[in-house]
């Protein structure tokens, strides 16, 4: 299984894959993050990536503390999880990179987050478009999209209700 993760986001997601990868007996999970500030010099056959700076002249090393900061969160979290676990560090656009790492290590699914809400956040989809949808129109492999927010359906009207 796949499971891709950024910097920052909800603890839903790691430990919502973990607990799908315990019920399915899955042998191994893989938290990846994708940084789209970066592009792939090669890839290699267990789902890493070298990569570089998409600007050549940039010396921005901050991806390290991304990654680290992931890497973190991810042993904090899954310390209690009976699963093997790795985390890869990829580049480039998400969809891409966590379909590239899906078929490398010949992963049963994807999991992923809704995007998180907030001002802009449906601007930022329809700039950006949204890593699920993605994956679900450019692979053959299920996604699992992990909700951030919970909705109270029956707080919410529409003019069916009426």
């Amino acid at each position: 299984m796949v499971v891709g993760v950024t910097p920052g986001l909800p603890d839903l997601v790691p430990l919502t894959a973990a607990a799908l990868a315990q019920a399915c007996g899955a042998p191994h999970v893989y938290f990846a993050y994708a940084d789209p500030s970066r592009h792939v010099v090669s890839e290699h056959p267990d789902g890493s990536v070298t990569h570089a700076p998409l600007d050549p002249d940039s010396s921005d090393e901050s991806w390290h503390e991304r990654e680290v900061q992931c890497l973190e969160r991810l042993r904090e979290l899954l310390t209690d999880v009976a699963c093997d676990w790795s985390f890869r560090f990829l580049a480039g656009r998400p969809d891409r990179a966590l379909t590239h790492l899906a078929r490398a290590v010949d992963a049963a699914a994807i999991v992923v987050g809704t995007r998180a809400p907030g001002p802009g956040a449906h601007l930022r989809e329809l700039m950006e478009g949204s890593v699920a949808v993605q994956l679900a129109h450019h692979q053959h492999r299920p996604v699992v999209t992990v909700p951030l927010t919970v909705v109270d359906w029956k707080a919410t009207s529409s003019s069916w209700d009426r």
